[in-house]
């Protein structure tokens, strides 16, 4: 089975001129019975570094770090050895199985020709991470296994944070040097049909499995490459999942599912890392299945489940400048396309416009996120998007669309302690001169802080009757009025 997947080589006895021994000639040591692999291997032979000796008298923590660092010399020669012997080409179609043992196979013999010795564990260890230095990305690719890692932030080749629970720490993850993570990123960024170098320092992409990818190389990034990788969820929280994890409470949800049945519109606001692409996940869940959803993103991320959903996502310019879709590119599209419901992963531009009078002509129910600290300033960064764009609008008016645009504002947070919360649920219920009126029906109450450090609340109403609660009776979700009324802090 081995050397399936390795290169072709040469007939036996067969070296052009300038391969093998230094200065150009034909080793004279590569025997005429020579099996194939060991004349290649002899012939491709190249002088390594003296790898440095532990001293039997060091520290471990000098120890571990000598074994690691020449773990890595190692993994650099025979990571440049394999992509001398492997067939790249037929990679794709290679199964995990034969592919590892193939790896394993020409690592052994490898080794053998140059004389190294590493114990069963340091081996394993090498064919692990050259596995996925070939087939995945590198250091990378135990984080992005890792179920309970949802970001990955790299602050140059010798610093690799993770963000576990909403809290930041660091990873015993490294690259061997910036130009390891370089061609780490270039792996990345090529596969879409991208580039970044020094012209072009910075590159958003989407890894394989989903993941957000944003890198930004020197000599923007003055202390190495700067990578985020926000991790693709593979399971989809529901409602019940997020009451169940205290991300709002049971009351929240029976108002939101009235609120999404009913078609009004909805933007979920929230800070970076707050949760506003699973809270927009799990109030899609609320659509009714005879709908047609169309999704307009920079990076798919939603998982809507229903029947009848278009997706759509942007796409940056090419290598010549040329070829951009934009998000309101999409919208502008998507509006030719019949849709009962429109939802717009994030409104951060132009595509503004197109976003509010989508919602004003027709298309209840639609949804978006947006970056905001709270109801109040997510209308302000409408208004500011909107001047942005370039539409001279009088500010009334612009206010005027927003409200009449804009039935709910979720708002999404990071606590402190790195939990998530639904913090404020706010309606929109008109304008009051020049001002948009607001109201806000739900919120979470932190009342203390706990020994360890996690923050003590809990949810209540605000005492005020929904603006939309004939709405809801027409529609059939008649809530109960004691739904609105304040829960006494425990």
């Amino acid at each position: 089975m081995f050397g399936k997947y390795k290169k072709a080589t040469r007939p036996e006895g067969v070296v052009p001129l300038g391969e093998g021994a230094p200065g150009g000639t034909t080793p004279a040591d590569v025997p005429s019975n020579a099996k194939p692999s060991e004349a290649r291997v002899q012939r491709k032979a190249t002088v390594v570094s003296e790898v440095p000796r532990h001293s039997a008298m060091a520290a471990d923590g000098d120890k571990d770090l000598k074994r690691r660092q020449r773990l890595d010399e190692i993994k650099t020669e025979m990571h440049s050895r394999l992509l001398d012997n492997l067939n790249l080409s037929a990679l794709e179609s290679a199964k995990e199985s034969e592919l590892r043992s193939e790896i394993t196979a020409i690592v052994s013999e490898q080794l053998n020709e140059l004389g190294m010795v590493l114990n069963r564990e340091d081996r394993q260890t090498l064919n692990v991470e050259l596995f996925d230095e070939v087939t995945g990305l590198g250091p990378l690719e135990p984080l992005l296994k890792d179920e309970t890692v949802n970001d990955i932030l790299v602050n140059g080749p010798n610093r690799v944070f993770v963000e576990r629970a909403g809290r930041l720490e660091l990873s015993d993850v490294r690259f061997k040097d910036e130009r390891h993570l370089l061609r780490i990123i270039d792996k990345i960024v090529s596969a879409v049909g991208r580039r970044v170098d020094e012209s072009n320092p910075y590159v958003d992409a989407r890894l394989k499995d989903g993941s957000r990818f944003n890198a930004m190389v020197p000599p923007v990034a003055v202390d190495g490459s700067l990578v985020s990788i926000r991790k693709f969820k593979k399971e989809k929280l529901g409602i019940d999942d997020l009451v169940k994890f205290g991300a709002f409470s049971e009351e929240m949800a029976a108002y939101l599912q009235a609120a999404v049945a009913t078609r009004l519109n909805v933007i979920v606001s929230g800070g970076t890392g707050s949760g506003k692409t699973t809270t927009l996940n799990a109030l899609s869940s609320f659509i009714d299945n005879k709908e047609r959803i169309l999704t307009i993103e920079d990076t798919a991320e939603l998982q809507l489940q229903q029947v009848h959903v278009g997706r759509m996502e942007s796409r940056p310019p090419n290598v010549e400048g040329k070829g951009a879709v934009t998000q309101r590119d999409c919208l502008r599209n998507a509006l030719r396309m019949r849709p009962d419901r429109i939802i717009v992963g994030e409104t951060r531009g132009e595509e503004v416009i197109d976003m509010l009078q989508a919602m004003n002509t027709g298309h209840d129910g639609s949804m978006t996120t947006i970056h905001a600290n709270n109801a109040r300033d997510a209308c302000s960064r409408l208004e500011n998007m909107v001047a942005m764009a370039g539409i001279e609008m009088p500010l009334k008016a612009v206010r005027s669309q927003i409200a009449s645009a804009v039935n709910l504002i979720v708002q999404a947070s990071r606590l402190q302690d790195g939990s998530r919360r639904m913090v404020s649920i706010t309606e929109v219920t008109g304008m009051e001169g020049e001002v948009i009126s607001m109201q806000e029906v739900f919120r979470y109450q932190r009342t203390g802080l706990a020994p360890d450090g996690k923050i003590i609340g809990h949810f209540t109403a605000c005492g005020v009757r929904s603006h939309y609660s004939e709405r809801f009776r027409q529609w059939g979700y008649d809530l109960p009025a004691g739904i609105y009324e304040p829960i006494a802090a425990e």
